[in-house]
């Protein structure tokens, strides 16, 4: 039978921390440029078509969640996670070549499928594989390497971008990222169904319980434990306001006649501080608990965004960035481990599934709410909105969530 703990399974593990670094490092190719070659090279000026891209990435990762969650409780990991790198191949090579902004709208698809997939995989992966008193850890040591890999790989399209241009050079990393990823997937990860289901009988003492219908699990997750929900609804609000940050921060930056490498450098400074803080926030929330770490985490997003709104020099936008990289740190891998905690073994993947929808749907619904206000008002003002809604979602986290720690242990 499969032994659980981080111990025992240490070296699948370190290498699903690298795989997801990969993960994380495609996004990072589009941070700081995708923004910048709407108006510089397609003469967008719509901030609603220029987030078109983020809309069709946020719709269809949120849809490839859903069913790599649903999918891997029933033809196992390992399988999503392979799939997911062969959509993610031709995602660079797209935006070196697109003549026009379909195109790149069209990478976005398929790095929402990269995305949904292999990042949901190593996510459930990992939590297979540690057992239920290292959850916490387990989040942010794969939310570090994730999204420290999307800061440095920024940082480093920032700077090609600034020395040779907004294309093609800053997207050529990204064909290295995924022929690695594809290759240690296809060969080196091995499959960890087989731990869920050991959990599961250990769980129940004996043979695992059915699992509920999905119908079940969605509702659930979605609405009806209090827990899941108050998870879900924060969940898409951190991504409504990351993608705004994402596709309106360098664009409000530029207007300020801020420089494109200084504009990666903040770019970067956000996820960077956000992946290296949750290699504390990770583990602290299996002592001190989740619910407070999630409120206190959106209230902090919320000032730091108030924070990026409102600054006119670098100091106060870079400080900003750093101030959102710490709340997020406090909210993401947290979120995910509370979700864990909630779900039983046997229908796990599918929960976090479900979550994983509604968090990653924020991207789209952020992507269309801000570029509708930035059109009609200003790009500040879209900003500062959703500032405002960030800080209600943590409000509603005070008032709706239970504790979940050792839940279910």
């Amino acid at each position: 039978m499969p032994e659980l703990g981080l111990g025992a399974n240490w070296r699948q593990f370190a290498l699903l921390v690298l795989v997801n670094a990969f993960v994380g490092a495609m996004v990072g190719l589009e941070r700081t440029v995708v923004p910048l070659i709407a108006g510089q090279e397609f003469g967008l000026v719509s901030k609603t078509v220029v987030l078109s891209f983020l809309v069709s990435f946020g719709i269809v990762k949120a849809l490839a969640n859903l069913f790599a969650g649903r999918l891997a409780d029933t033809i196992g990991r390992k399988p999503l996670l392979v799939a997911g790198w062969v959509a993610g191949v031709p995602v660079p090579l797209l935006l070196i070549w697109a003549p026009s902004w379909a195109w790149v709208v069209v990478a976005n698809v398929l790095l929402g499928v990269n995305q949904g997939l292999c990042w949901s995989t190593t996510v459930i992966m990992k939590i297979d594989l540690v057992g239920p008193r290292r959850r916490g850890l387990a989040m942010g040591l794969n939310e570090f390497a994730g999204y420290v890999a999307v800061s440095l790989s920024a940082l480093l399209t920032g700077y090609l971008a600034a020395g040779y241009g907004l294309r093609p050079a800053p997207f050529y990393p990204g064909i290295a990222f995924a022929v690695l990823g594809l290759a240690l997937s296809s060969l080196a990860v091995h499959e960890t169904h087989g731990h869920a289901r050991a959990e599961a009988r250990d769980a129940a003492g004996g043979a695992p319980p059915p699992t509920p219908r999905f119908a079940v699990i969605l509702l659930l997750t979605s609405w009806r434990d209090r827990a899941l929900f108050a998870a879900s609804q924060a969940g898409m609000v951190n991504n409504m306001n990351d993608g705004v940050v994402w596709g309106l921060v360098p664009v409000f930056l530029a207007s300020r006649d801020l420089a494109v490498d200084r504009i990666g450098l903040v770019t970067a400074t956000y996820p960077l501080v956000w992946g290296l803080g949750q290699l504390v926030t990770g583990p602290l929330s299996d002592r001190w608990g989740r619910k407070w770490m999630i409120t206190w985490g959106m209230w902090v997003q919320a000032g730091a965004i108030a924070l990026l709104m409102m600054g006119h020099t670098f100091g106060p936008w870079i400080t900003g960035a750093a101030l959102l990289g710490i709340g997020t740190a406090l909210v993401y891998p947290t979120l995910l481990a509370a979700v864990s905690d909630v779900a039983h073994p046997a229908w796990r993947a599918s929960a976090v599934g479900v979550y994983r929808l509604w968090r990653d749907a924020g991207y789209a619904a952020g992507a269309i709410v801000a570029g509708l206000l930035a059109d009609t008002f200003t790009v500040a003002f879209a900003i500062g909105a959703i500032a405002i809604v960030t800080f209600a979602s943590g409000t509603l986290v005070a008032s709706v969530m239970r504790e979940t720690l050792l839940e279910r242990s």
